[in-house]
Parts: C-alpha cells; structure tokens; sequence
C-alpha cells in the first residue's frame, strides 16, 4: 500500500492583487507612437532602460520575447520581463515581468485621436511572498505618483527634440 502524505505545511500567505490605470496623451499619430512601447524603442525615450535581450528571433520587438532589465534602483534583484502579448494591428502590448517576490503585468493600448495617441497604461501587481505585497503597494505608488504625466511628458519631449530627457 502506498501512503500519501497529506500534512503539507500550511502557510497564512494571501496573495495581493493591486491594479490601476491612467491616460495620457502622446503628441504624434498612432502608427509612430505605438512603437516605442517596444522594448528596444523605449530607450529612446525613457533615462536608464537597458534592457538584456535573453530570447528573441526579431532585434526590435515581437510576442514572447525574453529580456531582463536590473531592479537594483527599487533595491531588488533583476526583473525578468516577457512581452506576453503584442498586437500591432490593435495598437496593443502586454508585458509580464516577475522577481522571486511578485509578478505583474503591464499593458499599453494606444488610440487614435486626430493627430496624436491616446494611450492608456495598466499595471496589475500581484504579490507572491507578503514583502512582494507590500512591495507591490509601494511600486503602484510611485509609478501613478504623477498618474504617468512623466511618460507623456518624457515621450512628448523626445519626439519634440529627438533626445531623451534626462532625469
């Protein structure tokens, strides 16, 4: 006869889940301001991306693309980044990034609007570890602290000046 243990150690963790969006807009057309939500292209115009390309057949962008960028400016390890989901023909992107703490997904869908985008940015944490949860409540907090009026001002001023802003 074989025994199945069934005293598995039970932990008092719950997993968080924070989430929030915000808008902006960005001061070209659709089909020029949707791609520097790529990974490579963002580093155009956003001080200090650099990300380390580990998977990918197309040097630029493409769905399930593997790149880690470092986590040592929030005081974390490395962040490990996979663009889950990439819809150019809908103007959308989804990235899933994850530590050993938390995991959360990134997703940027753009709009036409005249002559300039409507872009709409959601960032959904989830904790894996309580500290993953309470870094999580930190994170949204200082990424939302300017409800992203930083990225349009930061993407607004590159394709003003065709430089990036420096912080």
């Amino acid at each position: 006869m074989v025994m199945i243990n069934t005293s598995y150690a039970q932990t008092t963790f719950k997993a968080e889940r924070v989430q929030k969006s915000a808008s902006f807009v960005v001061n070209t057309t659709i089909e020029k301001a949707f791609p520097l939500f790529g990974p490579i292209r963002e580093k155009e115009w956003t001080a200090g991306w650099e990300p380390q390309i580990i998977y990918a057949t197309n040097p630029e962008v493409e769905e399930h693309m593997i790149f880690k960028t470092s986590g040592k400016h929030h005081g974390e390890e490395e962040y490990l980044w996979v663009l889950s989901q990439y819809n150019p023909k809908d103007y959308f992107v989804e990235y899933t990034v994850s530590t050993s703490q938390r995991l959360w997904f990134i997703s940027v869908r753009c709009r036409p609007r005249g002559n300039s985008t409507s872009v709409t940015v959601t960032y959904t944490y989830t904790g894996l570890t309580e500290e993953g949860n309470q870094l999580n409540k930190l994170a949204l907090d200082k990424m939302y602290a300017h409800n992203l009026k930083d990225w349009e001002e930061a993407i607004n001023y590159y394709l003003a000046t065709g430089k990036r802003k420096e912080d």
